[in-house]
Formats: C-alpha cells, structure tokens, sequence
C-alpha cells in the first residue's frame, strides 16, 4: 500500500504535459478554441469548475450479466468480537441494461451501487462563465465515478494556494482507468468487508492541485464500500467527508465484530496527512461522533450512519461540515470541534472531537420526524459558504421527488419549491435564523432540453448541490452554485446541469423584490440566478471554487484588493 505522489519535479511536469494533451483534443470536440502552447496554470480570480465526461460505450455492460462484477451470492461467516460467530448474506443483481448512455443508468434498480468510472476535468472559468483553459486529471492517475453526484466537490484551501478533491486510485491489482463499474461502492484496500458484494479495492485519494496544474496524491483508506465527497486543506492537513459501508451488516453485527468496528472508524469527516502512507485500521483519524441522541432522540441510528457527511468548510479556523441525503440521521448543518480549532491530534484525541449541530439549523430526522414523533420537513443541505461570521449561505438540493403527471408543467413537489435553492442564514443573539431562499431564475421543477438527450429524461433543476462566493467592498456578494436535478432517469446524478450565479445583498434580511426598481440596471438583477455554463449530454459539473494562486498574485492582489476579498473557497 504505497502512497501514490506526484511531486514537483519531472513526474510533475509529465503529468502536466500529459494532461495539457489530454484536454487539448478535447478542447477541440468542445468547440472552444484556444492555444495550448504553453503550459497549464490558473488565471487569478477566476472559478475552477470540476466536471466528468461519461466515456463509455454499448459493451461495458452486457443484459444479463451478474453484478457487481465478479459478485459471488452467499453467506459470509464472521467472528464475533465477544466469541462465536455470525453470517451474512451476500446478494448480487443482474444488468438490465447495456453501457449505452444515458440508459446505462437503468442498472442502478438492480444493482444499488451501479456507477461507472469516468475522467476528471478541471475547467478554468471567468467569473461570467468563459471557457479559460482545462486542466484534464490523467486517467490512469485518478478517476470519479459517473453518476455520483456527491462526488467532486472541490475546495481552495484556507492558504489560497491549492484546490483539493477526492478520486479513486486502484489498489494492488485494480486498475485505474474510464469505464470500470461499481468503483464508488468497492471497498478501499485497508478496510475489507466481505460482505460488500463489490469485490474491488480503490483507494479515496485526495488531489491537490496548485496554481501550476502541478498535482499532488495522497490515498486514504476512509470510506470503504462508499464515497469520499468532498476535502479541503487547511494548516497542512486535509479534512474529509464522506460515508461508507454497502455490506449488509446489521447493526448488532456492525458493532460486534471487527469488520464492523473498522467500518464504523473510518466514515463522516475524517483528517489526513498529506503525503502520508495510507492509515489502516486502528489508526484511521475519524474526526469525532454525531449520534442522535445528543438531540432529545431515545433510538440510536445504526452505528456510522449519522455521520453520512458530504458538504464542508472552514471558516475563522473552524471546520463545518453538513449532512443531506440517507435515511439516517438528520440533514442539517454542524460545527466539527471546537470554534476556532481545527481538529488535530492522535487518533483518540480526534475521536473524542465534538461535532454538534449549529443553533437554529433543523433538528428533526431525515425521516421526517422530530424528537416527539410528529411530522417535520426534512432538508437537503450540501454545499455551504461563509460570507462572514454571521452570514452563511447553504445549498439545498431538494427532495428530488418526480411529480408525474406534472403540475401546470412542473415536476417538483411543494417541499423543494419552498425550500431548495440556496438559503441564506443570518446569526443574530447567538441562534441562526434562515432569512429567505434564492430561487429566482433557477427554474425549479421546469423540465429543460438538452441537444442529443432524450426528451423523456429531460430534467429539470432541484435545487443546488456546491457553491463559492465573494463579497464585494460595495457590499453586494456573488454566488456561483452547481444545480442538481430533478428527472425520469435511471440515475438522476447523470443528467446534464448547470453553472448558475446570483448577486445578493450582503446586509439584506429579506428577500430582493420580484420586478426590482425598474430602472433595468444591477439593482433589478438582485436575487435572480443566470446560468453560466450548462453541461452537455453525458456530461455532469460537480463542484466550483475560486482557482488557486501562488503566493505572489495574492501578495500583489491583497496590495490592491484587500478589501474585496472574501472569497473563502468553498465549493
């Protein structure tokens, strides 16, 4: 289990080169021409927007075909960790479908972990959307898996100096290229389930790309039998969120044998050592326990699964993190440690961390219920970006449902028309208060048209998934979000998105006006989302954050600009 590096020397300018070359005969198909003489680098003050293109093709899959791949039906037999043992049994699913896209996606009824891999592109982006340049991750260096949708979320790091996200790397014996299936539900080659019907071994490896394209891979163990979603680099570490375990454990068995102590240990958010061999168990750094008892909840959830974390964030040196998908748990908004402390330590200290739920964000289960069992509407966070200390914007996907038959041409339920969109948060006496949702302009539960889609699938926006912003010195904020959305496709997370921006008030407490002041110039476009960049046919955008730069542009830009500076990098 060696780490995997790309240092800045010649392997670092191979691979450069070698991606310079990659996106250069893409860039081509795309239309958008540009000189690739010389070398790759990020323009300042400009978006970097992490996209993936679906490469496969009818005979990746064939009808009929046992999946996951190499998935063996049976009982698994494990020891207890109190004497004895215990089984499990291990069901696989057959293809319904060939690799022909966007149908492909129809193997996820069956076959629950059903992705496939797909390359890693870096768009560099004017803040109005322009094509600058791509950085294309080589593919046999690091891959995502299409459709995650939580996936490839990308993060400047507090420094400025580098954006991180989080790929697959095969372990020993498993490749690492386009094109290979389940790859986000296998087990990472440190923590082994066998009761994971995806029999494969990838590594959850951060990326770190600085201003140059200049990359840097670290593989971590965290995460086995699902995804890493999201890293940020602050004080020379990296903070991690995602979830784990596709076995089929039950929670006594989770917490009574060492499969499941191992699963339990290495999810939620978790801290790695840039550079640094990949931990194993016991030395996994799990950042702290979020159960939901800590909240008035008598039941225990099933041991990991409240912290299914996916979006995150420092601010004033404090790690935040959010939660919104799962039945588990509950899908709001969390400080991880303690204010102004980033989470460091021994791998016990780490654990002891405390992660609780910010005052005034939703309390009640993702299920829909609050502490008494009565009904309360559960929320979808993802993305969240500080503008300041008491201002907080959050991304809410929405529920995703499909209304059928449409509703005076709407397929999104009342749920995400009030609440998805990207909510802004105010912190008055020491509680969060959500001021209002932006929704103007993103078009909720309206099916658009994708040329060389299929009109049966054409989906529509459900609200949004990553975001970044920037406050400027006239007191107005950008906010640049990557859309989800809402369809009849197999796998929603393949549908073509968009790259939207909306220009808020930083100061306002209530929600711009419909027609603004008439007078057609910037104030009227206060509270209305444009799209910037729309994804093609097998084509997804993930995460956006502002680009990296090396230490004399910030120098330079801080000289001129220090006042309009607030973009903390979020994606």
């Amino acid at each position: 289990m060696k780490k995997t590096l790309i240092l800045a020397a010649l392997t670092i300018a191979a691979a450069s080169m070698m991606a310079a070359q990659t996106f250069a005969s893409k860039r081509s198909a795309d239309g958008d021409e540009h000189d690739h003489s010389r070398r790759f680098e990020f323009k300042p003050d400009t978006l970097v927007l992490s996209r993936s293109v679906y490469v496969g093709n009818p005979a990746i899959v064939s009808v009929g075909q046992t999946l996951p791949p190499g998935c063996v039906a049976g009982t698994i037999t494990l020891p207890l960790l109190a004497g004895g043992a215990t089984t499990v049994k291990v069901k696989c699913a057959t293809a319904v479908a060939d690799g022909t896209f966007p149908t492909v996606f129809n193997n996820d009824g069956p076959d629950s972990a059903f992705g496939v891999t797909s390359p890693i592109f870096l768009d560099n982006l004017t803040t109005d959307g322009e094509k600058i340049d791509t950085f294309a991750v080589p593919t046999d260096f690091l891959v995502t898996s299409f459709s995650s949708k939580s996936e490839l979320a990308v993060n400047r790091s507090v420094d400025g100096r580098s954006i991180t996200f989080v790929g697959y790397r095969g372990g020993p014996g498993f490749v690492t290229a386009p094109n290979q299936l389940d790859i986000s539900n296998s087990n990472t080659p440190g923590v082994i389930d066998p009761t994971n019907p995806v029999v494969t071994q990838y590594f959850r490896a951060v990326a770190e790309v600085d201003a140059d394209g200049h990359v840097r891979l670290t593989n971590g163990n965290a995460y086995s039998g699902n995804n890493g979603r999201a890293a940020i680099k602050g004080n020379g570490l990296y903070y991690l969120v995602g979830n784990n375990n596709n076995g089929g454990l039950s929670s006594s068995q989770l917490t009574g044998t060492q499969v499941g102590v191992n699963l339990i240990t290495s999810t939620g958010a978790e801290l790695l050592v840039s550079g640094q061999t990949p931990p194993v168990p016991p030395s996994i750094d799990k950042i702290g326990e979020f159960a939901i008892t800590q909240v008035g909840y008598k039941t225990a959830d099933k041991a990991g699964k409240d912290n299914n974390f996916r979006g995150l964030t420092i601010f004033n040196n404090t790690l935040y993190v959010t939660k919104g998908s799962g039945g588990n748990g509950i899908n709001t908004v969390y400080q991880v440690g303690n204010a102004g402390v980033l989470p460091t330590g021994t791998t016990a200290q780490l654990a002891g961390e405390p992660i609780t739920i910010l005052p005034g964000f939703p309390t009640s289960l993702a299920s829909g219920v609050d502490q008494n069992g009565k009904p309360a509407p559960a929320a979808f966070p993802f993305g969240i970006w500080f503008a300041d200390a008491n201002t907080l914007y959050v991304c809410d996907e929405g529920d995703g449902v499909l209304v059928t038959p449409a509703v005076n041409g709407n397929v999104a339920d009342v749920a995400s028309l009030t609440t998805a969109g990207v909510q802004k948060w105010s912190f008055t006496g020491g509680v969060w208060h959500m001021d209002y949702v932006l929704q103007k302009g993103l078009n909720i539960g309206i099916p658009y048209s994708v040329p060389n889609y299929p009109a049966a699938l054409n989906p529509a926006t459900g609200g949004c998934r990553n975001l970044t912003g920037k406050v400027h010195r006239n007191g107005t904020v950008d906010i640049y979000a990557v859309t989800s959305t809402i369809s009849a496709n197999g796998d929603p997370g393949a549908d073509p998105n968009k790259l939207v921006k909306v220009t808020d008030r930083l100061q306002a407490t209530t929600l711009p006006s419909a027609q603004g002041d008439g007078d057609h110039d910037r104030d009227d476009r206060f509270g209305t989302f444009v799209t910037i960049r729309s994804a093609k046919a097998g084509e997804v955008l993930r995460g956006v954050a502002f680009a990296p730069q090396d230490r004399e542009d910030r120098d330079d830009r801080d000289d001129h600009h220090d006042r309009d500076r607030h973009d903390h990098g979020r994606d």
